[in-house]
């Protein structure tokens, strides 16, 4: 018997339909159509608060972030979650404010459970403004992802990339969708665990 794949998306932009928005919607069919259960969280509009480095989650005995915001219920996704889906659009030169605050605070996430990364499979997905990954800034943010969740012992499933600007224009990227499609896919099946 197959365990259901639980995929948390992490809305990181300001944009409700923005184009990573969209990325991540095409990214979440997949799942779905590959049998994994979904939750979406849009991080704008939360009240995350940077964190303060006062280092509470590392003491012995922690039980997480001292912090008591929206935090608190996106750290029992995380933790629920097989795969997370994180979107951002890139603002000047990297991932967004809202994904980099959510992303700061995983410093805690270790405190919620033993080898609390581990085993997460994760999946990119971002939108650019300009010609390229590179000019953009995306490849930026790319790295930055991979560094992090590489030290974690977290694993990069796959990133999917284009560029727009206008609200939704990504969607007319017909290749680029199904690329984001099939990450999902691949993001659900990579979870499948026989019983």
């Amino acid at each position: 018997m197959k365990k259901e794949t639980k995929v948390l998306v992490l809305l990181g932009s300001p944009r409700r339909e923005g184009n990573s928005a969209v990325l991540a919607g095409e990214i979440a069919a997949g799942a779905r159509s590959a049998g994994a259960g979904v939750e979406m969280i849009y991080l704008h509009g939360l009240n995350i608060a940077p964190c303060r480095s006062c280092y509470h989650c590392r003491q012995p005995g922690s039980t997480g972030c001292a912090i008591d915001d929206d935090m608190q219920g996106i750290y029992a996704s995380m933790k629920l979650c097989d795969a997370w889906v994180i979107a951002s659009p890139v603002y000047w030169f990297t991932m967004s404010a809202q994904t980099k605050t959510w992303m700061d605070r995983c410093f805690a996430f270790p405190a919620y459970g033993k080898d609390a990364f581990g085993g997460k499979r994760i999946a990119i997905a971002m939108s650019y403004g300009g010609d390229d990954p590179f000019d953009s800034g995306c490849v930026n943010a790319l790295r930055t992802f991979q560094d992090a969740f590489g030290y974690v012992g977290a694993r990069i499933v796959g990133m999917v990339y284009g560029s727009a600007m206008g609200a939704r224009e990504i969607a007319s990227e017909k290749a680029v969708l199904e690329a984001a499609r099939d990450l999902g896919r691949k993001l659900a099946a990579s979870g499948e665990q026989k019983s």
